[in-house]
């Protein structure tokens, strides 16, 4: 199983950032009851959790423990009916045979 790419746990990052301030803005607000002391709170926040969790993440990428290591084999057909073997008799036909092994095995 290859590893998770950079750009995916950005991504994760990004919109755990959005839903963990839109909490940390609410949860200020309601204990100061000042919406400018919530937005300099949750300001500040999500700057600095954003880089927190974006470790955290490439960390918790770079262990093993309790990944799937199993090679999973991926067809770009996963079965077989009767379009697919008309498709493939076809290129095999018309000599694409090395497509057709690409595609169907």
């Amino acid at each position: 199983m290859a590893p998770s790419q950079k750009k995916r746990s950005l991504a994760k990052t990004l919109s755990w950032r959005i839903i963990a301030t839109s909490d940390t803005f609410l949860i200020s607000w309601l204990i100061t009851g000042r919406f400018d002391f919530a937005g300099a709170i949750a300001g500040i926040e999500v700057v600095t959790k954003m880089f927190l969790y974006y470790l955290h993440e490439r960390t918790w990428n770079k262990i093993q423990w309790g990944k799937d290591n199993t090679d999973h084999p991926t067809y770009i057909f996963p079965y077989e009916d009767w379009k697919v073997k008309r498709v493939r008799d076809y290129l095999e036909k018309k000599g694409n045979k090395r497509l057709a092994k690409f595609l169907f095995d």
